[in-house]
């Protein structure tokens, strides 16, 4: 077995100094082909049923492909029997083209026009191999002999859709294998054909210049295709059309410089099934174009329903990461990719007039009928952004930074330790348990907040029937004290934000806090606390109870009621210790 690439010769590229192409833009969508049920279905292990070509037929027409290549009647019974059914039950719009394709075979022609008998509209697509190496190695023919089949088959189209007159027939040609022939003798049997159909005397016609097999750089094929549109005779009276493949992952590439670089029309498929790696895949080309602002000239917004019906109908899986249609392929898990598409949302919401700009975001995937809760996931990969994010879009909290930078650090261990993605229901009740969540004991019941002489007095009873009462410089402080004598340690609060939830005057509360708790011995523990309440008071004074229950836990309280007592713990309330306003915030009560 070798891997040698001296067995290969590069593609010739063409000398064109004056090609104009590159200075090009696209200006508005080319016209579409859509040829999943021919080619596509000639792709595949297990052809289309006639059911499931019906419901793909039906799609590409809702989506609004006005040309659609359904079969190759000719060489098989199940294509003829389609497009009979197609025809007979009236299920082609007036709107759409249906396109035929066949061999320049006389009983092929003859055959084919059969089964378009009573169409409105149809495209008969006739076709021959003009390659090097077919004429050489497969046909044993010369140039001379390769158009008179290209030449006689035309005859025969001609003679056939002279028969059928109830039909508008547009005639196609396609010099198959297009890319592996000489462009002299490619625009030599394009005219040979065209001189039988007379485009210039109003007959519809297509030229299709196909990459049966891609064997150059896209800039290259743009280069033959500019070269064909400049020396085709009659150039301005027939459509130029490209079927490209993607033998070199190029094939949305090379379609795309195609039509800057002439071509009025191209083919393809939905999500780009077909032969060996595949065709030009529809969904992206239309796509790129709507994400430059330019109208595709399809309605592309329900992927999820194109996703469906192309892997039913074909039985072939879209991979997750597909440009515009996979799973993954609007989902972040890097955590300053994360932050930043939370922040560009936070400020394409506050200005949605405004042009569509959102850092790793292409296009809106509103638009295509995603939600943005499939944007930012959770795994190990991911940063305090992404979290924040899901609390914002889910529970419409935003976190103070300290929070932001403590709760990552919590879904993280969990990813590392799980191997895998957290799902948002996973991240909301993590959240709780580690901030929200206290025991029964520890439930906040009634109290009351009074500014006196000396201070604040808080009194405060417990869900256990504890009553607690401590003084301090604000409500914070005064809950604090309260605590730090009942359980004879020393209390600090190291941080405190709180925030109005909503707008208004019923606007819900959170509070977070931090307190750091100094026992006997000397040991530090920290806790943070995070509580939702109708009023700011109860949520500042049920987050220092949360914060401290996770560091005490269960541990003996003082049970007594105490007004005047002297104080047996220490409370420490830093700057911090008073609330950090942000906008929407409220001021605690104090009565």
């Amino acid at each position: 077995m070798s891997f040698d690439h001296r067995k290969y010769r590069p593609f010739p590229a063409l000398q064109r100094p004056q090609r104009r192409w590159p200075d090009c833009v696209f200006t508005h969508a080319p016209d579409y082909c859509a040829v999943d049920l021919r080619d596509g279905n000639q792709a595949l292990v297990k052809p289309m049923s006639v059911e499931q070509k019906t419901r793909m037929f039906t799609l590409l027409c809702q989506l609004g492909f006005k040309e659609i290549e359904v079969g190759f009647p000719a060489a098989s019974q199940p294509d003829f029997d389609f497009l009979r059914e197609l025809i007979e039950k009236d299920l082609v719009p007036v709107d759409v083209t249906i396109q035929v394709l066949t061999q320049a075979r006389e009983e092929l022609i003859r055959r084919t026009f059969e089964a378009v008998k009573g169409a409105r509209r149809a495209n008969l697509h006739l076709y021959n191999s003009t390659s090097i190496v077919q004429r050489r190695d497969v046909f044993g023919l010369d140039r001379a002999g390769i158009k008179a089949i290209a030449v006689e088959g035309a005859k025969w189209v001609e003679e056939c859709a002279s028969t059928q007159p109830q039909t508008t027939w547009e005639f196609q040609y396609s010099p198959e294998s297009f890319t592996g022939t000489e462009l002299d003798f490619a625009i030599d049997v394009v005219d040979a054909v065209n001189e039988v159909w007379q485009p210039r005397h109003g007959q519809a016609v297509v030229i299709n210049l196909p990459a049966t097999v891609e064997m150059s750089t896209p800039n290259v094929y743009a280069d033959m295709i500019e070269h064909m549109c400049e020396h085709m005779a009659h150039r301005q009276h027939f459509r130029v059309s490209l079927h490209t493949h993607n033998d070199r992952g190029c094939g949305v590439a090379a379609a795309e410089l195609g039509v800057l670089a002439g071509a009025d029309r191209v083919e393809g498929t939905l999500l780009g099934n077909g032969e060996r790696t595949g065709n030009m895949d529809l969904v992206t080309f239309a796509m790129n174009l709507y994400s430059q602002g330019i109208d595709p000239k399809l309605d592309l917004s329900r992927m999820r329903e194109i996703i469906e019906t192309v892997e039913s109908c074909t039985e072939i899986a879209t991979h997750p990461r597909h440009a515009y249609a996979g799973e993954l392929v609007f989902t972040a898990f890097s955590g300053s990719h994360q932050d930043a598409i939370r922040k560009c949302l936070a400020k394409h919401d506050a200005d949605p007039a405004k042009a569509w700009e959102v850092a790793y975001l292409p296009i809106d995937p509103r638009d295509l009928g995603r939600r943005y809760e499939e944007v930012i996931r959770i795994n190990s990969q991911s940063g305090k952004g992404g979290v924040l994010h899901v609390l914002e879009r889910d529970l419409r909290i935003t976190l103070p930074r300290w929070l932001q930078i403590d709760f990552s650090r919590v879904v993280q261990t969990l990813a590392e330790q799980q191997g895998g993605e957290v799902s948002p229901a996973r991240i909301h009740a993590l959240f709780d348990a580690t901030y929200v969540a206290a025991p029964d004991a520890w439930r906040l019941g009634e109290y009351d907040v009074r500014k006196t002489e000396d201070g604040v007095r808080t009194q405060v009873t417990l869900g256990d029937g504890t009553r607690l009462t401590g003084l301090g410089r604000g409500m914070v402080a005064a809950l604090a004290d309260a605590l730090a004598t009942s359980l004879g340690v020393s209390i600090t609060v190291e941080a405190f934000d709180e925030v109005a939830l909503d707008a208004g005057t019923d606007a819900r509360a959170m509070a977070c806090l931090r307190a750091a708790v100094k026992r006997v011995n000397g040991a530090v523990e920290h806790g943070v606390g995070v509580a939702f309440a109708e009023d700011t008071t109860s949520a500042v004074l049920k987050a220092l109870l949360a914060a401290t229950a996770r560091v005490v836990g269960d541990a003996t309280r003082n049970a007594a009621t105490r007004v005047d007592a002297p104080h047996a713990g220490t409370v420490v309330a830093n700057a911090s210790s008073e609330a950090t306003r942000r906008p929407g915030s409220t001021s605690p009560r104090s009565g």
